[in-house]
């Protein structure tokens, strides 16, 4: 079971708590079904103590755990401030100095519109890149000028340190995190639910300070950029062995073990990301994005998107594009 929470101050925006919550709950009961029913998320609400807290909204809420109290996390939020983050940020004092314990104990932390000021404030956004509300940029980079603003993107991460601009985009860092915990189909699920009318992925919103791969396989490196070099042609797996001067055995084996996924699975995943820009950005037909995937069969290239994304080419093309979906209309491959 993963644990997650966000912690209350007066300030905080509901709807960054909430949301999440929320988004995480859905994750929970879907990854549920295949562990005989049991939670596969617990969310804690965090407060200096367990006394209720009202927000600036005249939402009360009742932390379900104290600082003093707090068990292992796997990811603690920190909310969206109302207005002036200066109240927020002298009413933390007192347990400011916790966060860059959970940080190293390994939580992930993310912070939501201005509580990113709360993470310059403990000391974790020193040096490293991150974002705020796009109406405190000016104050935020008087304030932390050792902090790399990043004013173009929505989310950034340096290690486990996530900010988020607005309470929109952490839906889109919520999603990631489930296609992570639970994997694509239960990610693609939820975010179906909750956004129908399709977002920004992660890896489009967000500014990282490393590449996609952490690891340090050589070969493994060597091999994601001989796919992404070569995704407009038919791609086979033994030519990329030889090339490496490995056997096809070895290669999936070492792959699989550097990225958690095969080298057939990572490559799919750039033809899917490709076309996505593809038909987001360009007037190209379904058959002509298939082609510059290095696919000849249009149908297995809308079977192979439909399986990523939940719907056809098309219909993603007009819900990216701000059309509505509509409802009695068959779906097109």
């Amino acid at each position: 079971m993963y644990t997650a929470g966000a912690v209350l101050y007066p300030n905080a925006l509901a709807t960054s708590i909430t949301l999440p919550m929320e988004i995480l709950q859905a994750a929970s009961q879907m990854a549920s079904t295949g562990a005989r029913g049991a939670p596969q998320v617990r969310f804690l609400l965090v407060g200096p103590t367990r006394k209720r807290i009202k927000l600036g909204s005249g939402i009360t809420l009742k932390p379900d755990t104290s600082f003093d109290e707090l068990p292992p996390m796997d990811l603690l939020l920190l909310p969206a401030i109302w207005r002036s983050p200066l109240p927020t940020i002298n009413g933390a004092r007192p347990w400011l100095g916790l966060l860059p314990d959970l940080a190293a104990s390994g939580t992930r932390i993310c912070s939501v519109g201005t509580g990113s000021c709360l993470l310059a404030e403990a000391g974790l956004l020193s040096g490293k890149p991150a974002t705020t509300h796009w109406n405190y940029f000016e104050q935020f980079s008087r304030r932390y000028p050792e902090v790399e603003l990043k004013t173009r993107h929505l989310i950034t991460q340096c290690d486990n340190i996530y900010c988020v601009g607005s309470v929109n985009s952490i839906a889109d860092l919520m999603v990631h995190i489930v296609q992570e915990w639970f994997g694509s189909r239960i990610a693609r699920a939820v975010e179906n639910q909750f956004s129908p009318e399709i977002r920004q992925t992660f890896g489009a919103a967000a500014y990282q300070n490393e590449a996609d791969s952490s690891h340090h396989d050589e070969a493994v490196l060597e091999a994601q950029q001989w796919l992404q070099d070569h995704l407009p042609s038919p791609v086979s797996m033994a030519l990329l062995a030889a090339h490496l001067e490995l056997s096809p055995r070895t290669l999936n084996r070492r792959f699989k073990q550097a990225t958690g996924m095969s080298p057939q699975a990572y490559l799919q995943s750039l033809r899917i990301t490709a076309a996505k820009d593809l038909l987001r950005h360009s007037n190209l037909s379904v058959g002509d994005i298939a082609w510059q995937l290095g696919l000849q069969d249009v149908s297995y290239f809308s079977q192979l998107f439909r399986q990523h994304c939940g719907i056809s080419p098309l219909r993603y093309r007009e819900a990216v594009r701000g059309k509505l979906f509509k409802p009695g209309i068959p779906d097109q491959p």
